[in-house]
């Protein structure tokens, strides 16, 4: 069993002029750069990292402005968790997570969120919509069981979002239960080869009274209806902006990777031309497979950006936009799994050590893309349903 303790929360609540997470992101990814090799030994965050995230912001960004949180944009968020993402794809990945599982607990009732963020709107909120529990309505409550595995940042959380379903309904009816952590236990089971820092454990939850505050419909998720927020944060259907969760910190990881095969290119070239006699760098070869997968990662990040800004419109986005946003997301991972890939292959033998950082952002890429809210076919049937019926 882990037991780590989770990052401070912030007690009071920030002003209405105080930035979101962007500026604050450089620091974060210096830092991440500095600490992966031994997170990805240790399987969890830095602790350092994990605070230095709930110091620039990441979990308060999308908590409702009442409980002194930004009921931000995704606009503002994307860049700021791809610029991590450049020297660390795990913490990016957590990053984006802190944020959308706020996001998340802002669905509940406001005596719910109220809740969640009596000690300031830094708590970290984490979670799965994956329905692996069971519930049963008692007076007052639900009582709640069971175990979610793969929970990103647990290590760092304060509250789990999770999602079981209602043993006595007739039909079958998901609900989503805020926990607390004294409430929940945390068993060590990630030992995956990509995305090794993500400290993607497992949480048990045993027979826990969950109040009729701390619990919502999963279905309102999908459909953006909140209970007590308007904010366009809060209003925007779950397929719209769910994509965006998983796919910006892949295209951090592709620009890092572009990076690291170019100054190992630069650095190969330099040193054969030092040497007279030397095997020479085929320079045709190196500069398509530059530009070209500089260019399918600008044809991502601009996908990725007009995803953003379509998910900023809340409830006023079209059904077509809706499903061309998760196919935009799962397309842009495409792009940037093969750019990643390709470099990979480009690098050769020695670009591959375990030294160089473009072996983790290759295993991380790759990791990253496998998830589900990235397959690119329920995506494209989503998407071809709304075309052909405008």
């Amino acid at each position: 069993m882990l037991d780590q303790s989770p990052p401070r929360t912030a007690t009071t609540a920030p002003s209405a002029t105080t930035a979101g997470a962007a500026p604050a992101a450089a620091g974060v990814a210096a830092l991440a750069a500095e600490r992966a090799v031994a997170a990805e030994a240790a399987r969890r965050l830095d602790p350092d990292v994990a605070q230095a995230l709930v110091d620039a912001g990441f979990p308060r960004h999308f908590v409702p402005l009442e409980c002194g949180g930004h009921a931000g944009t995704f606009r503002e968020l994307t860049p700021a968790v791809a610029e991590i993402g450049q020297e660390c794809a795990a913490t990016a990945w957590c990053a984006s997570l802190m944020a959308n599982l706020s996001r998340m607990a802002a669905f509940l009732p406001a005596d719910g969120f109220r809740e969640v963020w009596a000690d300031g709107p830094d708590a970290v909120v984490v979670g799965s919509l994956v329905p692996a529990g069971r519930a049963r309505k008692v007076p007052g409550g639900w009582r709640v069981s069971g175990r979610w595995p793969y929970i990103s940042a647990v290590d760092s959380s304060h509250w789990a979002l999770v999602c079981a379903t209602d043993s006595g309904a007739e039909r079958s009816s998901a609900k989503v239960f805020a926990v607390p952590r004294a409430q929940f236990s945390v068993t060590d089971t990630w030992f995956n080869i990509g995305m090794r820092a993500t400290g993607s454990n497992t949480v048990t939850v045993e027979d826990v009274l969950v109040p009729d505050a701390r619990c919502f419909d999963r279905q309102d998720l999908f459909t953006g209806r909140a209970v007590d927020s308007a904010a366009p944060c809060h209003s925007v259907p779950l397929e719209a902006v769910n994509g965006l969760s998983f796919a910006t910190p892949v295209l951090g990881a592709a620009r890092g990777a572009l990076a690291a095969w170019s100054a190992y290119l630069a650095e190969k070239i330099g040193a054969a031309a030092s040497r007279p006699g030397a095997p020479q760098i085929d320079r045709t070869s190196v500069h398509a497979t530059l530009a070209r997968c500089a260019a399918d990662i600008d044809a991502a990040a601009l996908l990725l950006e007009r995803a953003s800004l379509i998910g900023d419109k809340g409830a006023a986005a079209a059904r077509l936009e809706v499903a061309r946003n998760l196919r935009d997301c799962s397309y842009a991972v495409d792009l940037l799994v093969t750019s990643v890939n390709r470099l990979f292959h480009a690098a050769g033998t020695s670009g591959q050590a375990e030294t160089s950082p473009l072996q983790r952002m290759w295993r991380d890429v790759n990791s990253a893309a496998s998830h589900i809210a990235l397959r690119f076919q329920p995506a494209a049937d989503s998407y071809a349903a709304q075309y052909l019926a405008v």
